[in-house]
C-alpha cells in the first residue's frame, strides 16, 4: 500500500482492539485490511475502577499486534483511540503512558459527546440525506450516546453515564435480577434520558440505533441478520423478564447474545427499552458507529480532531 492511498483506525474497546484500513475513495463496507484481537477488559477493572496490570498488558499486546500488522502492510499512520472502558478507568493516564512506552502508540480518547457526533456522521452516511431528520442512539459499555440532526453533522449531541457495563455493575450486580432492581434501573434511566432529550422534538426524527448492544437485542427479538434490521419496544419488553431469571451462561445460549456480552445483556435491554419508549417505539439498526464515522471523515480529508463537530446553532 502507498501511504497516500489509505486511512486507518485502531479502535480499542472493552471486548476487542480492531484495526480497519480503507482505501481512499473507498467505503467502510470494503476495507483493504482488518485485524482484531479479543479483549475482556470488563474482567480487569477492580472495585475502585482501576484497570489491573493484566488488563493493561492485554491492551499493550493487542496494540502492538495491530501496529505490526499495519507496518507489515505499509500503512504509515493509524489513528488509535480507546473507548470508555479505558477512558473512564481511574488510572486511565497511567494506562496510556504504559501502553505508549511498551508499543510506541499513544492512545487517544474521544469524549462521549464527540463519540455521539461521530456516530451521527456514520448513521447519516449509511441512511443518506433522503432519510430525513435522524435521532441516533448508541448504547456502549460505559455510556449512552444521543445525537440528532437534519444534515451531515449533528445539531444536538449528549453522552449519558448509562452504559450496559456500568449499569450492570451499579444496579444489577447479581446474576439473577429482582423486579424491584429492574424497576429502579428503568426509572433512573428514564429520568436521565428524558432530561437529556427535553429540548428535542422527537416526533420529527427517525430513530436509529448504532451499537452491538442494539444489534444483538434486535436479533434476540427476532430480526434477521443483515440490512433492514429493526427493534420494536413491544418485542423487547417480552425478553426483559426472561433475561432477568437467566444467569449469563444461559443468556449466551439465546439468539444474538454473545458469551462476552451475556452478563450485561439485561442492563442493555433495560436501557434500550427506555430509549425506545422515549423515542418512536421502534428503531432501525445501523451497522456503523463511531469507528466508521472517523473513517468516513478521514476519507473526506478531514483531520480526526475536526471530525463530527456540531453545526452552529
Amino acid at each position: 500500500m502507498r501511504p497516500a492511498d489509505v486511512v486507518g483506525v485502531l479502535d480499542v474497546g472493552s471486548f476487542s482492539a480492531r484495526l480497519v484500513v480503507l482505501p481512499r475513495g473507498g467505503s467502510p463496507l470494503e476495507p483493504v485490511l482488518t485485524h482484531q484481537t479479543r479483549l475482556r477488559l470488563d474482567r480487569d477493572l477492580d472495585a475502585a475502577g482501576r484497570l489491573r496490570p493484566r488488563g493493561i498488558a492485554a491492551i499493550s499486546a493487542a496494540v502492538r499486534a495491530a501496529a505490526k500488522v499495519a507496518e507489515k502492510n505499509g500503512v504509515p499512520e493509524v489513528y488509535s483511540f480507546a473507548t470508555s472502558s479505558i477512558r473512564d478507568a481511574v488510572n486511565a493516564e497511567e494506562v496510556v503512558a504504559l501502553v505508549a512506552k511498551e508499543t510506541g502508540v499513544h492512545l487517544r480518547f474521544l469524549s462521549g459527546r464527540r463519540e455521539a457526533e461521530l456516530t451521527y456522521v456514520a448513521a447519516r452516511r449509511w441512511y443518506g440525506a433522503c432519510s430525513g431528520p435522524l435521532l441516533v442512539l448508541d448504547i456502549g459499555g460505559g455510556t449512552v450516546e444521543l445525537a440528532a440532526g437534519q444534515g451531515e453533522q449533528a445539531s444536538f449531541a449528549r453522552s449519558l453515564p448509562l452504559g450496559a457495563r456500568s449499569m450492570t455493575r451499579d444496579w444489577l450486580p447479581h446474576e439473577i435480577a429482582t423486579p424491584k432492581r429492574i424497576a429502579a434501573l428503568r426509572e433512573h434511566a428514564l429520568t436521565e434520558v428524558r432530561a437529556a432529550l427535553d429540548d428535542v422534538s422527537l416526533k420529527e426524527y427517525r430513530a436509529v440505533g448504532c451499537s452491538k448492544v442494539l444489534n444483538q437485542l434486535a436479533r434476540l427479538a427476532g430480526a434477521r441478520p443483515g440490512r433492514g434490521q429493526e427493534l420494536a419496544v413491544d418485542d423487547l419488553r417480552k425478553w426483559i423478564p426472561r433475561l432477568a431469571v437467566l444467569p449469563p451462561a444461559r443468556r449466551a445460549e439465546l439468539p444474538g447474545i454473545t458469551r462476552q456480552r451475556a452478563h450485561q445483556a439485561l442492563a442493555g435491554a433495560i436501557i434500550a427499552e427506555v430509549l425506545l419508549t422515549v423515542s418512536a417505539g421502534r428503531i432501525s439498526v445501523c451497522p456503523w458507529s463511531t469507528r466508521e464515522g472517523l473513517l468516513l471523515g478521514m476519507l473526506d480529508g478531514v483531520r480526526p480532531e475536526r471530525l463530527g463537530k456540531l453545526q452552529a446553532a
